[in-house]
C-alpha cells in the first residue's frame, strides 16, 4: 500500500510544484485531476492536458514522477456520465475518452468517473440507461489496458432535493455496477453519513476496491435529528450544505483510520490509498489546503507500514 493524495485541492499549482510538495511531504503517489481547464466548478482542476496529450507531454510527465519518485496512480474525471443534457453527455464522454488515452501511453493502470444520474428518473431507469451508456466506454478503455474507478460519493448537490445523484452510494449498487466492468475507487466518508459501517464494506469487495480514498467526514448526530439523513431543505444558495456533517482531513473526524487501514491490509490491497482534500477548515489558502496535507500525511503514514512490504494474499 502507498499514500498518495488527489491534486484537485491545488487546481491553481502546476502539476510540477504539486511533485515537489508531495515527495517533500513524504506522499508517494498522486491522484492526478485531468478535468478540462475551462471547467465550471471551482473543485476542477486540469494538472495534464489529456484532451491534447502528446508524445512530448508523456515524455516529460514520466520524467517528471521519475525525477520525485512518486507513482501516477490513477486520473480523476468525476463527472456525471448520464447527464439529462445529451450535448453535455457527449461531451463528457468525449473527454473520458481522452483521459483513457492518455492514460494508456503513460501506463496509468485507472481512470476515474462518476456513474451520475438523470435526476427526473428513478435509480431504476437510471440503471437501465447506464447499462446502454458505461459498457461502451468500459470496452474502450480495456482495449488500452486501462480500468474505470467509479467513486461511491452520493453527489447529493446534484439532486434539487439532495438525494444521490452519483448512484454508486451503496454496496447493492457497487454490485449492479461491477457487473458492468467496473471497479471501485472506495471512499469511507460517504458511508459513514449513510449509516453503513465502511470497515464492514472491505473484505466483501476486495476484489473490486483497487484504489481507496481517504477523507474524513465529522458528523452531528443532532442537527440530523431535525435534518434528516438528507440535511436541510434550505441550502441558502448553496446546494452542498447539509447541516448536519461535513469533510474533514483523515485525523479531524469520525473515521477510525486504524480499523480502515488495517482490514485493507486484510483484504490484500496494494494499491494506492489517496487523501481527498474537502475539509473547510483547512482551505481557502494554499497555506491551509497544504497543512490539511501534512496532517492527513501525519495521520496515515504510521498505519500504512513499509512501501515495499507485499500484500497478503
Amino acid at each position: 500500500m502507498k499514500l498518495g493524495f488527489l491534486t484537485a485541492c491545488l487546481p491553481a499549482w502546476p502539476l510540477e510544484r504539486i511533485a515537489e510538495f508531495a515527495a517533500g511531504t513524504g506522499y508517494q503517489a498522486l491522484e492526478v485531476a485531468v478535468w478540462p481547464r475551462a471547467g465550471g466548478r471551482d473543485f476542477e482542476a486540469g494538472h495534464l492536458p489529456v484532451a491534447s496529450f502528446t508524445t512530448a507531454d508523456a515524455d516529460a510527465t514520466r520524467a517528471l514522477f521519475d525525477r520525485h519518485g512518486l507513482e501516477l496512480s490513477a486520473f480523476a474525471y468525476y463527472e456525471n456520465n448520464l447527464h439529462p443534457d445529451p450535448a453535455r453527455r457527449a461531451e463528457i464522454a468525449a473527454h473520458l475518452r481522452h483521459a483513457i488515452d492518455a492514460a494508456a501511453v503513460l501506463g496509468v493502470p485507472w481512470v476515474g468517473t462518476f456513474i451520475g444520474r438523470d435526476p427526473s428518473k428513478s435509480v431504476a431507469e437510471n440503471q437501465r440507461e447506464a447499462e446502454r451508456v458505461l459498457p461502451p466506454l468500459v470496452e474502450y478503455a480495456g482495449e488500452r489496458g486501462v480500468g474505470i474507478i467509479i467513486e461511491n460519493c452520493v453527489m447529493e448537490g446534484w439532486h434539487p432535493d439532495g438525494y444521490p445523484g452519483n448512484i454508486a452510494y451503496s454496496p447493492e449498487l457497487w454490485e449492479w455496477m461491477f457487473s458492468l466492468g467496473l471497479y471501485l475507487n472506495w471512499d469511507p466518508s460517504h458511508l459513514m453519513w449513510l449509516g453503513i459501517d465502511p470497515v464492514g464494506t472491505i473484505l466483501p469487495y476486495a476484489d473490486r476496491i483497487v484504489h481507496a480514498q481517504a477523507k474524513d467526514v465529522e458528523l452531528d448526530a443532532r442537527a440530523r435529528d431535525r435534518y434528516g439523513v438528507f440535511g436541510t431543505v434550505d441550502k441558502g444558495g448553496d446546494p452542498w450544505r447539509t447541516g448536519w456533517w461535513r469533510y474533514r482531513i483523515p485525523g479531524r473526524g469520525q473515521v477510525d483510520w486504524t480499523r480502515v487501514v488495517d482490514r485493507l491490509h486484510e483484504a490484500g490491497f496494494g494499491g494506492v490509498l489517496s487523501v481527498e482534500h474537502e475539509d473547510p477548515l483547512w482551505g481557502g489558502s494554499d497555506e491551509r489546503i497544504t497543512e490539511g496535507l501534512r496532517i492527513a500525511h501525519t495521520t496515515l503514514r504510521p498505519h500504512i507500514g513499509p512501501a515495499d512490504l507485499p500484500p497478503r494474499r
